[in-house]
């Protein structure tokens, strides 16, 4: 018996693994308390390895057996999962249901749900995105339907929103980078513009946001194209290429380019409205032809449905080889929903490797916040950027007004208000530190282990560009600078090879804190702001003062330090 074409569902799915965040459950039907306890803790782990996603395949045994549950398990195991979100404080989405066939004469189903939870220490999960296209493919006009959540009118009229430049708005071409958010609340609807709201409205009601990194597509602006690639870390990169003019001018070098960053890439086709199902099938073609070259070796997959965006989605994040391709118009609307519903499960990539291996490094925990508590005396709040803290640990915190470390010993650490004995890197928590002086405590310093022997600096140079400014950036200019938890001001001591710097222009600046030395790390990724000017970039050069030249720093006065 074939039920509509189902029969070619393979009956099996690849086995469960231990680690990621997708768990096989063949039915929940009424499970006792100690069980439920059991089925919550597994939610739990599951939605930390997703980084607060999870994906329950309901009616699959652990082997990857499609088995399917009759309408009434069904509805019993649904119940008990919305229990399990519930006590962890989860939304719950039926991403889809399959029905499997067996020869029963009752109709069995399989259900794909999504589980949402945002960490306790973020506002919502982040994924950023970087967008790429030649010009004229449509790729500002995609990101105004998306975010501001009204259709183009074919003439331009949605990505007017988006541009920051006069000549952007006379040509209609991005030269800079700008950014815009889209937002998924916990049920998997879009939060976007379209009610008028603010961006900070957009943070607060979304459990994911995923930022668009919208970058330049002609090829006089490529330098800010690979600028954006590189620092600002993006998960992943989106290509959109016309269907009218397929693969042309830039598009082959914006793919090379997300292969050599090794960014996973998905690619939209967009404008299919103005051309007909032929030429849009050709433009794929074409795609496909490139992406299957040796130097690509991508697998393309073509969506063409919910059920497909699904498939695309997992696949994606756990094979960076599978290349989803999406045909979408931006005026008709057409397919549009597919990208959301992809966009919506697609998972953060940070997995557990990237955790192993930064667990293998020494010891550094950001302080965020500090407050006193009763009892225990001072407490810190914050993320362990690297290592394993255990109890009772004695590590270094600073660096203090001066340019110390001092010793301290963390008594002990909560994690989401519960005990935990070892905290590793990637996780929040707050260690209590006992009667240590909350005073010689700030905000940005760090807790690293002893023998790292913290360099520390005042001085620093810094790869930047500038996002758009309104007075001229000069030497002398000062701005607040934030890296990771640090935020100090900082004057321009120098911009190398340039007197002043103009919005979209890259130079190596040299900065210097005004207020205290603070520990920075080479390669970290830097913003600065003030008033309107704004600007990426990332740490190159540091200099250093260790403990021992303090002394002689002072006598010499700031400045003689040669690089």
């Amino acid at each position: 018996r074939n039920r509509g074409g189902k029969a070619n569902n393979p009956p099996y799915l690849p086995p469960e693994a231990e680690d990621g965040n997708i768990e096989y459950k063949l039915k929940l039907v009424n499970p006792s308390q100690y069980r439920f306890e059991h089925l919550v803790t597994q939610m739990k782990w599951r939605l930390q390895e997703g980084r607060g996603e999870a994906v329950y395949q309901i009616g699959v045994e652990d082997n990857g057996l499609l088995v399917g549950l009759s309408e009434e398990e069904m509805r019993a195991s649904l119940k008990t999962l919305r229990r399990m979100a519930e006590k962890v404080g989860a939304d719950i989405t039926i991403l889809r249901e399959r029905e499997v066939d067996y020869d029963s004469d009752v109709p069995r189903k399989i259900t794909e749900v999504l589980v949402r939870k945002v960490p306790d220490n973020q506002q919502f999960l982040d994924l950023r995105v970087a967008v790429l296209g030649n010009v004229d493919s449509g790729k500002s006009t995609l990101l105004g339907v998306l975010t501001q959540g009204e259709l183009d009118n074919g003439r331009g009229r949605a990505r007017l929103n988006l541009f920051r430049h006069l000549h952007e708005i006379q040509s209609g071409r991005t030269s800079s980078i700008s950014f815009e958010i889209l937002g998924f609340n916990s049920k998997g609807e879009v939060v976007n513009y379209s009610d008028s709201r603010t961006a900070e409205e957009i943070c607060e009601s979304s459990s994911k946001m995923i930022t668009f990194i919208d970058l330049a597509g002609h090829h006089k602006y490529l330098k800010t194209t690979i600028f954006g690639l590189t620092s600002y870390c993006p998960d992943f990169a989106m290509l959109v290429v016309s269907a009218n003019t397929g693969i042309a001018g830039t598009t082959r070098e914006h793919l090379g380019l997300a292969m050599a960053l090794k960014v996973p890439f998905f690619i939209v086709v967009s404008k299919v409205d103005l051309c007909s199902k032929a030429t849009v099938e050709r433009t794929v073609k074409q795609l496909e032809r490139i992406l299957k070259q040796p130097g690509c070796n991508k697998l393309p997959l073509l969506v063409n449905s919910d059920d497909d965006a699904v498939t695309a989605a997992q696949q994606f994040a756990q094979s960076p080889n599978i290349t989803p391709i999406f045909t979408l118009s931006s005026v008709s609307g057409e397919n549009l929903d597919l990208l959301k519903v992809f966009l919506n499960i697609l998972p953060p990539l940070t997995n557990s490797k990237e955790q192993e291996e930064l667990m293998q490094q020494l010891t550094e925990f950001q302080v965020d916040e500090i407050y006193t508590v009763p009892e225990v005396g001072t407490v810190v709040g914050g993320t362990l950027s690297s290592g394993i803290c255990r109890e009772g640990e004695s590590l270094v915190v600073g660096p203090t007004d001066d340019g110390k470390f001092l010793q301290l010993k963390v008594c002990s650490i909560q994690r989401n208000r519960s005990a935990c004995r070892v905290l590793r890197a990637g996780q929040a928590a707050t260690l209590a530190l006992g009667p240590f002086d909350r005073s010689l405590l700030r905000k940005g310093m760090v807790m690293v282990s002893p023998e790292m022997n913290p360099t520390i600096c005042s001085v620093f140079e810094a790869e930047i560009v500038l996002l758009f400014h309104a007075t001229t950036f000069r030497k002398g200019f000062q701005v607040t600078v934030h890296v990771g938890n640090v935020r100090q001001t900082a004057i321009v001591e120098k911009i190398h090879g340039k007197d002043k710097l103009r919005t979209g222009e890259k130079a190596v600046v040299r900065f210097r804190f005004i207020k205290h030395p603070e520990y920075l790390k080479i390669g970290a990724k830097l913003l600065f702001r003030e008033g309107v000017t704004k600007g990426i970039g990332h740490v190159t050069d540091l200099q250093a003062i260790t403990t021992e030249e303090n002394g002689l720093e002072e006598t010499l006065g700031p400045g003689h330090l040669t690089f």
